[in-house]
């Protein structure tokens, strides 16, 4: 009896009461971001409902397969929990085919390339050190030792994708994939030229816009679907969803994609993400979502100015979308050490490579920034540009401890008058 009473207790028990350790760093982790400004591009505040979709016992199912198509009983909910999800992502993107089931933006590109290429197959993307991401064919990563990548870049006066020097290479090497998409670029990406490009050498295009998915599906950036066989897209960054991937294709394709994802490289898929994914999809349709996806690009722009005129350089003079890239190439701050000031300040950011950077990745010589989470918070174009002009007066340097606390104490005014998630700390 006392077996069953400590079984019931386990399985009743708030997280409070069976591990306070655990529920401490929790409280830890919810504090941490009420109270400092998150400028990680491809960071966001989830709504209230996503949280509780993945917080839901739909943990607790097995599924493998796909709906109607599973390998376990008791499906028939999550069948519909999928469903859901699929039909709202194609509505919301006007896409021919949707897998929702990729676990992350990482196991999304790797599902694209095994659906689309052969092993060993040449690709074409963008350097990462110019801004793309490590699963475009970094050496060390699965991309860079299946495939064989080649890069662009951008151009060194411009710091924007050099088209010419795209088609001249997808000339040289021929691919069988060119790949359009960044981790940190700044400015808007023309697909229909991506496009033009793959038509000519006889490849497919992917597009992965982890990145913009929010502003392609507000209507604030091109969309690359008119002109692609592939895209691939995270659903926590500019989409505000919960952590995971998804990927899209032609009909045609269908198979081999779903095929490729399952068995081919997952096995069961998380319905709690799933279902998330569900609900951060359909608040995409609201005018509400729309017009935070136009104030974030604002406030980039506000913040990108006012770095600017702090005497920042910026890679391409400034933004089109959700983020930007202040180079310190010329600076004696590393980029690691504008990540450690800033933090001082109460801002939130992260190091990034830049074009011609000197300095080895785990250092850098940038700093990439995003207005994606504090726009969420509410954050006009005003006070993102105080929030830039607090940044450009860290990262020229010189601000003593005592100035760092008084910034400090500024971001954390700024934190406060934009409350996330109060009720979750009662």
């Amino acid at each position: 009896m006392k077996t069953s009473e400590t079984m019931l207790d386990s399985r009743e028990s708030a997280l409070r009461q069976m591990d306070p350790a655990v529920a401490d760093l929790v409280q830890a982790e919810l504090r941490r971001q009420q109270d400092n400004l998150e400028l990680i591009a491809s960071e966001n505040f989830t709504p209230r409902a996503v949280l509780e979709a993945v917080g839901s016992v739909l943990t607790n199912k097995y599924a493998e397969g796909y709906p109607n198509a599973r390998y376990y009983g008791g499906c028939e909910v999550v069948d519909e929990v999928e469903s859901l999800a699929i039909d709202r992502a194609r509505a919301l993107f006007g896409a021919e085919h949707v897998n929702v089931q990729p676990h992350a933006g990482s196991q999304a590109n790797h599902a694209a390339y095994f659906a689309a290429l052969e092993h060993g197959d040449t690709v074409l993307a963008m350097k990462l050190e110019h801004g793309g991401h490590l699963t475009h064919g970094l050496k060390s990563n699965f991309s860079g030792r299946e495939y064989t990548f080649h890069h662009y870049g951008l151009d060194e006066k411009t710091g924007r994708i050099d088209y010419d020097r795209v088609r001249e290479l997808a000339r040289q090497v021929r691919p069988r994939m060119i790949v359009a998409g960044a981790s940190a670029y700044p400015r808007e990406i023309d697909f229909a030229t991506f496009h033009e490009i793959c038509r000519e050498v006889d490849a497919v295009l992917m597009v992965d816009m982890a990145h913009i998915a929010g502003l392609v599906a507000a209507g604030v950036h091109q969309s690359p679907f008119p002109f692609t066989e592939w895209v691939t897209s995270t659903t926590h960054k500019t989409l505000g969803g919960p952590r995971g991937g998804v990927v899209f294709c032609r009909e045609r394709d269908a198979a081999a994609l779903d095929k490729a994802i399952f068995p081919g490289l997952q096995g069961g898929p998380l319905m709690h993400v799933i279902a998330g994914k569900a609900v951060c999809f359909h608040l995409a349709t609201r005018e509400e979502f729309r017009e935070r996806q136009r104030r974030t690009v604002a406030n980039a722009a506000a913040m990108a100015a006012a770095l600017l005129e702090g005497g920042m350089q910026l890679v391409s003079g400034g933004t089109d979308n959700h983020l930007m890239l202040v180079d310190l190439k010329e600076s004696e701050l590393t980029g690691k050490d504008a990540e450690d000031l800033l933090a001082k300040a109460g801002i939130t950011a992260n190091k990034n490579p830049v074009p011609g950077d000197h300095r080895p990745p785990a250092v850098a010589s940038g700093i990439r920034l995003g207005t994606p989470a504090i726009t969420t918070r509410g954050f006009q174009p005003s006070e993102a540009a105080e929030v830039g002009r607090i940044v450009a007066e860290v990262l020229r340097g010189g601000a003593s401890e005592e100035r760092l606390g008084e910034l400090r104490a500024r971001t954390c005014e700024l934190a406060e008058a934009h409350p996330i998630y109060e009720r979750l700390g009662e």
